[in-house]
């Protein structure tokens, strides 16, 4: 392609300008489409659909971002990757904001009907879903849009509507009337887990219920005084003596004026306030199982909205907690609530309304969720599993789907997947079914929708095609690979697709499941609204680059950790793409009319490119290791070293000495292995970064179209050089320790001064002489003496490192009380790294349980350890003497 043509890079790292444009090539490319190729391994993710209510933050950025990494990895591995993308509809979310929206304009949902307010919703849908694809290709992700997926599009539809017959022909979904969690602001049942628990102050309001033709009063308390207008009974425990006398007869309700029995339950605890309770069958749910035990009547005295209804009397029209108010005070004057205590206790609210929950008496749909809990309890003892990483989740996903509960599905929404059944207008029937009954006049369609969660929970096979099983990419690319998701959706998400999965194909969605944590500010709060503290992605992105973030994001916690943002780490890291820019465009500027076909290793090479490759092999070991692991942490904290510390800091400094020379056969050499380890190490940044790397690849002398299917580096084992690998290890702490030495006596490396090297043996003379060029470049000496025995100077300063004594004699320069603590607090090193190694060899269940190489290992240390101690010892006392 044209830009191979072009091998320079400009002067300055501009990401905007990098990453400007490079998405559509990709997409151009195709290069993010599974191609089906059978001779590949398939590999497939699907992308948790995020909401179509507004932008992606911070969390989505994380979460994709680790899934791009992996697709783009395992893309390079050779695998035929499948990363499907999607949204979801977000029923209650969704059609708040648009009724939010409406209301703007001066109306209402209701002015607007049915089917105009679900054309509103698919306008915002399609208006939000071209934002979130703008966002993605900011980020640089990875899709296949060719199998782009939305929650609501037919081939979902079908899928729900064969599950919710499915399972109600095996009697898995039925309807009845039951307390479920409502909120009264959206108006619409909840389930268990869309109720957010948070601390209230508030109160316990002490009453006494008069017993009919007697002068006795039953004390009872509540925090919830308004509901009492429904009270059906007072219920004790049967063996709570105080009241024995007093079970079966009757209570007059207070203002209503209602009889109402005094009943004998266990569930009552003797031990809890006065041991008696007033029940509530319609607006509580152990009062609810009460109530059934005891053919109690249910009085319901609240609206949809929270107001009181006809049943609340007096009451009717008001605010349930301006009711509370007046009634509160109405009981103070007939002299009934005798005590308002002060009381902490936690209080359900809706998770998108932010409203308080109510207990609520409705008919609605329910899946019986104990025997599909049974089935995915007893799959994770088998091979089928699915894997949690960190597996700490695993524990967390059990426990709670062996005290599951009975999953509440209706909504009283009018976006989403509506309810498949229709009730006859005459009788009682009801049918369920894909299509509506052919005599449709005398039926009526269930008004609500199904809970946004029942069409998310099929999304990994219902993305691929099912319920055809013969589709294609379902015979293909399920059950996925990987699903990543934040830990805090596992009951709303993670667990419901495991057993929807395991009913409905037999098999488990995904292999394994990366869980990680929420990101947080800098001091470690929640990112929020109310606090201002959130960070919007692409303003990030506009600031320092999607590279910068990426790899923040995916370098700064490890899994099922909660994560940081701090500017100063993605600046951090936008410094690291710099030196990447820098280091490749000298490399370029080097390689000018140089080809991939004129890239040769077979040429003699030096010390630095032999350190070079085996460092490149050990770094492709670490880094394809642990991002298999999913420790991205770890595998960016490898690449970063290599890249910053030895392939900049070293190797490409020490190469400018054949570049920069008359010898043509070094310089060729040279060249090849700078061609290659670059081409090598933007292929193992590139998941990370994507954008910077494929910028600086299509300038390198490279064969290919794009990097994203270049293929990944593997080890080569006949680059792999121990010994070379050793001696650049003591030539890097030896010229390390003459820039310590000259800084401490601020002698800068452009002042020449004498330098001796006492080698312990002459093979490690020969090697050091061998190596001279690099020990006169970078250390600049005026003479450099290498032997076994030198005649140490007068007035010199020393390091010690391993097999050798360093001696710069600098007379004048030297404070020899200072030299001598400093060679104090080297001597203390030394001793401590003695004392920890001692230890760890002292310890018999180390030396008799590790490997033999790794025992040997730390045996080589103490002797190493030993030897500098002593020499820095005789050192101190040569000074002193």
């Amino acid at each position: 392609m044209s830009e191979k043509e072009q091998t320079s890079l400009p002067p300055k790292y501009n990401p905007l300008e990098v990453e400007k444009g490079r998405y559509q090539f990709w997409l151009d490319g195709k290069f993010f489409e599974a191609t089906g190729d059978p001779d590949k391994e398939p590999f497939s993710i699907v992308i948790p659909p995020p909401n179509v209510t507004g932008k992606l933050h911070l969390g989505h950025a994380w979460d994709t971002t680790m899934q791009d990494t992996i697709s783009r990895m395992k893309r390079m591995q050779g695998y035929d990757v499948l990363w499907l993308p999607g949204m979801d509809h977000a029923g209650i979310a969704t059609q708040a904001k648009v009724e939010a929206k409406l209301k703007e304009q001066g109306t209402n949902r209701y002015e607007l009907g049915r089917e105009k307010f679900v054309e509103k919703t698919w306008e915002w849908k399609e208006e939000y879903a071209a934002f979130i694809r703008s966002q993605w290709e900011k980020l640089g992700l990875g899709l296949d849009y060719s199998r782009e997926r939305f929650t609501l599009d037919e081939g979902l539809a079908d899928a729900v509507k064969e599950v919710f017959i499915k399972l109600y022909e095996k009697g898995l979904i039925y309807r009845g009337e039951y307390i479920i969690n409502w909120d009264p602001q959206t108006k619409t049942a909840l389930s268990d887990i869309e109720v957010i628990y948070k601390e209230v102050q508030g109160k316990f309001y002490h009453m006494k219920y008069p017993i009919k033709d007697s002068d006795e009063t039953i004390e009872i308390a509540t925090t919830r005084p308004e509901t009492m207008l429904g009270d059906t009974a007072v219920a004790v425990n049967p063996k709570d003596e105080r009241y024995q006398h007093l079970i079966g007869k009757t209570v007059i309700l207070p203002i209503v004026g209602r009889e109402i029995k005094i009943v004998a339950d266990e569930y009552v605890d003797v031990e809890f306030g006065s041991g008696a309770v007033k029940i509530t069958p319609a607006h509580d749910p152990n009062d609810f199982e009460i109530g059934n035990r005891h053919n109690l009547e249910r009085v319901l005295v609240m609206n949809e909205d929270g107001t009181m209804n006809k049943n609340a009397g007096k009451y009717e029209g008001m605010d349930r907690f301006e009711c509370r108010k007046q009634i509160v005070k109405d009981l103070q004057e007939m002299g009934v609530l005798f005590e308002i205590e002060e009381h902490t206790h936690q209080v359900g609210h809706s998770e998108r309304s932010n409203a308080v929950v109510e207990p609520y008496l409705s008919t609605q749909w329910f899946v019986k969720m104990q025997p599909l809990a049974d089935e995915v309890v007893e799959m994770q003892k088998g091979e089928n599993r699915v894997n949690f990483v960190p597996e700490r989740f695993e524990r967390t996903y059990l426990g709670w789907m062996e005290n599951i509960r009975d999953w509440c599905i209706s909504r009283q929404l009018w976006w989403g997947h509506r309810i498949p059944a229709w009730y006859h207008k005459e009788t009682a029937e009801v049918y369920v079914g894909k299509e509506a009954p052919e005599d449709i006049e005398n039926w009526k369609q269930d008004e609500d929708v199904l809970d946004t969660w029942f069409s998310s929970a099929l999304w990994p096979f219902s993305t691929m095609g099912w319920p055809d099983t013969e589709s294609k990419d379902f015979k293909r690319y399920f059950p996925t690979d990987v699903l990543v998701t934040g830990y805090d959706i596992i009951f709303f998400w993670v667990a419901r697709m495991i057993f929807q999965s395991k009913e409905f194909t037999g098999e488990r969605p995904f292999k394994d499941v990366l869980m990680h944590g929420l990101i947080r500010d800098s001091e470690g709060r929640k990112m929020s609204k109310s606090l201002g503290n959130g960070v919007d992605p692409m303003d990030v992105i506009e600031k320092y680059g999607a590279d910068s973030l990426r790899y923040f994001l995916l370098t700064g916690s490890t899994p099922g950790q909660d994560l940081r943002f701090y500017w100063e780490k993605v600046e951090s890291t936008w410094n690291f793409a710099n030196k990447v820019w820098n280091a490749s465009r000298f490399s370029l500027m080097n390689m000018e009319g140089f080809t991939y076909e004129d890239i040769d290793l077979s040429g003699e090479k030096s010390l630095a490119d032999k350190w070079i490759l085996t460092r490149l092999n050990e770094t492709i070991e670490h880094v394809t290791k642990n991002t298999d692991k999913y420790e991205f942490g770890e595998a960016g904290r490898h690449l970063y070293n290599f890249i910053w510390d030895e392939l900049c800091d070293w190797y490409i400094e020490m190469a400018k000495l054949p570049l920069y020379g008359d010898d043509e056969a070094a310089k060729k050499t040279t060249r090849s292995v700078l061609a290659y380890v670059l081409d090598q190490t933007m292929r193992m940044l590139h998941p990370f970064m994507p954008f910077i790397t494929e910028e600086i690849w299509q300038k390198l002398p490279t064969k290919g179209e794009s990097i994203t299917v270049a293929k990944w580096p593997e080890v080569n084992q006949s680059f792999h050089d121990e010994q070379a690998s050793n001696e650049m290890k003591r030539l890097v702490s030896i010229i390390k320790s003459v820039r310590n030495i000259r800084a401490e006596v601020d002698t800068p490396m452009s002042k020449q001064v004498s330098m001796f090297v006492q080698a312990e043996n002459e093979a490690l003379v020969k090697e050091l002489e061998s190596n001279r060029t690099y020990l006169e470049h970078f250390c600049n000496p005026s003479e450099l003496t290498i032997d076994t025995k030198i005649e140490v100077p007068d007035k010199a300063m020393s390091a010690v490192v391993t097999g050798a004594e360093i001696y710069l004699p600098l007379e004048g320069l030297i404070d020899f009380d200072k030299e001598i603590k400093r060679l104090e607090k080297e001597f203390e090193k030394w001793t401590k790294e003695v004392e920890r190694v001692q230890k760890k060899l002292g310890n018999q269940g180390f030396v008799s349980k590790a490997p033999q190489a790794v025992v040997d290992a730390e045996k080589q240390k103490e002797a190493d350890y030993l030897d500098k101690q002593a020499k820095v010892k005789a050192r101190i006392t040569e000074l002193r003497g």
